[in-house]
């Protein structure tokens, strides 16, 4: 019975040698006596300290949008504006009602603004227009401005000007020059063909014929072609925007 009881034993003891060895449970981690409970709290402070610097630095820069300021200012009456013309006008070749065209030749200034830059168009049209005429009658033309056309995005405002009109010169000094002329060549040829009464004839003669001539011939027509500078006045004030200073 003790053989048997030391047989199982050795048994048991074999078992166990045999039996793979379990590797010992992992120590768990010891706390690290250095850190303190006040370095924690100095660390989340710092931590809490940087945040809002990170969400300065990431913040969009902020854009300012800034508007336009104008104010209006009227150019009294009277205002001289120089005006170039870019349509042709003439008293044989210009219709009343006839558009025409130009544009300032020069700024118009007043309170320190200018108030209407140099090319601003304008646009009218022929008020008169007087071909001429045979011994009375001077050729003219005549026209006057009612838009002026605002740069930019102001668009086109109604404007009043008074009335340009250029007259033909009169032609009475050649038509006394072809009267006399026509005189004398009569009298030279009276007297040659009859004497004293023959010259005086002659020279009724010749009159009358230097008159026919007068009388069958035009004056001169007036035209002012594009290109051409014209000074033309305000006949009432104008208010226009412009950009504040």
């Amino acid at each position: 019975m003790r053989a048997r009881t030391m047989s199982i034993a050795d048994d048991r003891k074999d078992a166990a040698a045999a039996a793979p060895r379990q590797a010992p449970a992992p120590a768990a981690p010891r706390a690290d006596a250095s850190v303190t409970a006040g370095d924690t709290d100095a660390r989340a402070a710092d931590a809490t300290e940087t945040r809002p610097a990170d969400a300065a630095v990431a913040r969009p820069a902020r854009v300012v949008n800034r508007t336009r300021e104008y104010r209006e200012v009227t150019l009294p009456a009277g205002t001289t504006l120089t005006v170039e013309l870019t349509t042709s006008v003439g008293s044989d070749t210009s219709a009343v009602e006839d558009a025409v065209r130009g544009t300032l030749r020069n700024a118009v200034r007043t309170e320190g603004s200018e108030a209407l830059p140099v090319g601003t168009a304008l646009l009218g049209y022929v008020t008169s227009a007087e071909p001429a005429g045979k011994v009375k009658g001077v050729a003219s033309i005549g026209f006057r401005f009612n838009t002026i056309d605002l740069p930019g995005d102001s668009g086109r405002e109604p404007v009043s000007t008074a009335t340009y009109t250029r007259s033909a010169r009169t032609t009475k000094k050649k038509d006394a020059t072809k009267i006399g002329i026509g005189a004398g060549a009569g009298a030279v040829l009276g007297g040659i063909l009859g004497g004293g009464s023959g010259a005086a004839k002659g020279a009724a003669i010749g009159g009358g014929a230097g008159t026919a001539v007068v009388l069958s011939t035009k004056g001169d027509e007036v035209r002012i072609p594009a290109g051409t500078p014209v000074t033309i006045k305000l006949a009432a004030p104008f208010t226009v925007r412009v950009l504040e200073n």
